[in-house]
């Protein structure tokens, strides 16, 4: 049976300067899922995405998103995916043709991997890099290698109800940082820790990551090593749509545009393409905006 429902968890190995996360993601996968109708070969790698930016998400150190993305020239041409720092999560996909089941290569084609950071203070930070390897997570370990981060490591998993993550991540230096998650700096440190505990890791399988609860998974994976388990965070999906932000595009759109829609139609229709909810407006609506602009990504504005 399934646990761990919907959760991120922090891990840390006392020892070596080596932190870990996990996250489990149910209802909040299939709530993506149910807004549009993915292909089985999008799904995967879409489930892979939302964990992936969860587990990146956990390493923040302000508060904002993090925003994932993958283009391509493929008939998989474009994955987005968005988590907060409290844990909630969206994403969506966009596709042409059929998607083959297949490496990077062969459903994105030509492309690159886009990480964002956006603070809700302070200015946005991306790093773009080419779309390398043969999964989204070797594309990843790739980009942090690219951009000399902290050495950082990923499993993912995705069956067609749960999709599944684990982290683990190289401290800075040898004794940690100063928080309540980083081992005490008056202990020996085993230096040789970060090769071991990922040779210990790749042990780990799909349906193993899947189906553990993250205590029984560490047991199984790191039995000797002195591991310490924080409480879970729940997580969830949810869209920072709002009918404020609509209106905002639609300012951005200009009032020329808006009144030949208007005109046309009798009123003015925009769709959010994470949830697919619907806003409208009509002739008095429009009239109140303009009376009182950067447009935003997921907003898809169309005729009614």
């Amino acid at each position: 049976m399934k646990q761990d429902s919907d959760s991120l968890y922090r891990f840390l190995f006392e020892r070596t300067g080596v932190r870990g996360e996990l996250v489990y993601l149910d209802a909040s996968f299939r709530a993506v899922l149910e807004r549009h109708p993915y292909p089985g070969p999008v799904q995967r790698p879409l489930g892979e995405a939302l964990a992936a930016v969860l587990l990146l998400t956990a390493t923040l150190k302000f508060e904002g998103s993090l925003i994932l993305q993958a283009r391509g020239k493929g008939p998989l041409r474009t994955l987005v995916t968005q988590a907060t720092h409290n844990r909630t999560v969206r994403g969506l996909a966009r596709w042409s043709d059929e998607v083959p089941y297949g490496d990077l290569e062969q459903q994105f084609g030509d492309g690159h991997l886009v990480l964002t950071l956006d603070p809700l203070r302070g200015e946005r930070y991306q790093g773009i890099v080419p779309l390398q390897g043969s999964s989204l997570r070797a594309a990843l370990e790739a980009y942090f290698g690219a951009s000399e981060q902290l050495p950082t490591r990923l499993w993912l998993a995705v069956d067609g109800q749960r999709a599944a993550g684990m982290m683990l991540q190289q401290m800075p230096g040898n004794t940690g940082d100063n928080n309540s998650q980083s081992p005490p700096t008056n202990r020996v440190l085993d230096h040789d820790g970060w090769h071991r505990t990922t040779l210990l890791a790749d042990t780990l399988s799909e349906r193993e990551l899947l189906d553990l609860k993250a205590q029984d998974l560490l047991l199984r994976l790191f039995h000797e090593e002195e591991v310490r388990l924080f409480e879970p965070e729940p997580v969830a999906f949810r869209c920072s749509c709002s009918r404020i932000r609509i209106a905002d595009t639609l300012r951005a759109i200009g009032r020329t545009e808006v009144d030949d829609i208007l005109e046309e139609q009798g009123s003015v229709g925009a769709t959010c393409e994470f949830c697919n909810r619907n806003y409208r407006f009509d002739a008095v609506d429009v009239q109140e905006l303009f009376a009182e602009s950067v447009i935003p990504a997921d907003i898809h504005v169309r005729q009614h």
